[in-house]
């Protein structure tokens, strides 16, 4: 019998060009982590030779992702040029659509923000009216400051299941969409890459690229506002599933006669903790003549309530916010713990609208993982509030775009694939290092751009 064999099609080695862009994208991350370097202090770091470093920094002046600073302090030698991240090499433009709000930024190359909008949506806009503002928000970040920069990537981050192949949005309980083409739709308005992903994911690399989360590799990032998803960092890299929809942790299932979720389901994890549940909550302590301050929780329809209202509340010490805080919280952490256990991350961060109230939040998450999760898991795990609160999404929408052309900045044909680790830009310096310390070229295998039998 004929042993099976790999199909040929699927790896190729890397060729001279290849190299050259990979080269190219470790100088970028280097820079990205660490600069201001000099020349001398990248060849240090990279393991790459100072020639093939000079090169590579002028082919980055050249395309204006890298400029030159000036002299560094002086030392023990001789001063020596530094160079850094053009934050004029372009803008990168991030949005999210959340349930009941649109939230769109503009930042330079050096992930610094120049224009932000947020504003609030109706629970009765239709979805053509809301992606027509959402297009026109875009507009507006586009055309803000600079009009003649070039625009590097677009980001959209949407609540929901998303086909990354295409960029559409499959299915958003709880915005009632399906199957919007939300890619074709950008991409169609502007001369511009775009990226479509969920909102957690975004939030999870947001928050490794800029926040919380930086310096971690394995990481379980949690958002929690009108619904509830996840965005899971393995080994630096968003772990994604089977079929691309990991992290739907809002529909696991607690309790089989619960309330009816908006999937379709009875007693999700969302609808014991959500922006919808806390209102219900505070309204439920009012109702029983808890001293309640907020007005608005004493009537029939909580709808009146705000975020912001709930956190001021909190902070006057109202005892029925205070205690549907603590319940919230408390489900909030059972699940949290027993994701600890499953997942065993290193860090929990906690993002999304009702991070406005997660400093109330937090001590009775923390208190249910210490109970509940396995005391090895729980011992080595740290729960932490999101720096980027509830612009974790859009922050990672602009590092969805920077690692895009971190990953790939020269002018060779783009490649799909996890060809570039661009979390982890040290294990390629590490492995030309190795192979310039053997004496040889790194040889570089990576997936074809196609699948197998394509």
């Amino acid at each position: 019998m004929q042993a099976m064999m790999p199909n040929a099609d699927r790896y190729r080695t890397g060729d001279q060009s290849l190299v050259r862009q990979i080269n190219l994208s470790v100088i970028l991350h280097s820079l990205r982590e660490n600069g201001p370097m000099s020349r001398a202090g990248l060849a240090e770091m990279t393991g790459l030779n100072k020639t093939t470093v000079s090169s590579l920094i002028r082919e980055l002046i050249n395309q204006g992702f890298v400029h030159e600073l000036g002299l560094s302090a002086p030392g023990s030698g001789r001063p020596a040029v530094l160079v850094r991240l053009n934050p004029a090499a372009g803008c990168m433009i991030a949005s999210e659509i959340g349930v009941d709000f649109l939230s769109v930024v503009r930042t330079d190359f050096a992930a610094e923000v120049v224009w932000r909008h947020r504003e609030s949506i109706g629970p009765n806009t239709s979805q053509p009216a809301v992606i027509d503002r959402l297009l026109a928000l875009l507009r507006q970040a586009q055309l803000s400051g600079n009009r003649d920069c070039r625009v590097l990537g677009i980001a959209l981050g949407v609540p929901g299941l998303v086909d990354l192949e295409s960029g559409t949005l499959l299915f958003a309980p709880n915005l009632g969409w399906q199957n919007a083409p939300m890619r074709q739709l950008l991409s169609d308005a502007f001369d511009a890459p775009v990226f479509v992903d969920n909102e957690a994911n975004m939030g999870a690399l947001g928050e490794q690229y800029f926040g919380a989360a930086q310096s971690h590799s394995e990481v379980l990032f949690v958002s929690a506002g009108v619904g509830l998803g996840g965005g899971i960092v393995r080994g630096g890299q968003l772990a994604r599933g089977a079929a691309g929809f990991a992290g739907e942790f809002g529909h696991m299932t607690l309790d089989r006669g619960g309330d009816l979720c908006k999937c379709g389901n009875h007693g999700c994890w969302e609808t014991y903790v959500s922006q919808a549940a806390l209102f219900r909550y505070i309204q439920e302590n009012a109702s029983r003549g808890m001293p309640c301050s907020l007005g608005a929780a004493r009537g029939s329809n909580p709808s009146g309530l705000t975020l912001p209202q709930v956190a001021g509340a909190a902070r006057d010490g109202d005892l029925a916010v205070m205690e549907a805080l603590r319940r919230l919280g408390s489900d909030f952490g059972i699940g949290i713990a027993s994701l600890v256990n499953a997942l065993n991350p290193e860090l929990v961060v906690i993002g999304g609208i009702l991070s406005v109230v997660g400093e109330f939040l937090l001590p009775a998450v923390q208190a249910e993982v210490r109970q509940r999760a396995l005391r090895w898991n729980a011992g080595t795990t740290e729960v932490v509030l999101a720096r980027h609160g509830s612009d974790a999404c859009v922050m990672g929408g602009v590092a969805t775009v920077l690692q895009s052309v971190l990953a790939q900045p020269g002018t060779g044909p783009v490649l799909r694939g996890a060809l570039f680790p661009t979390l982890m830009p040290a294990r390629l310096a590490g492995q030309q290092a190795g192979a310039r310390r053997a004496g040889s070229q790194p040889n570089f295998a990576m997936a074809s751009a196609t699948r197998p039998g394509a």
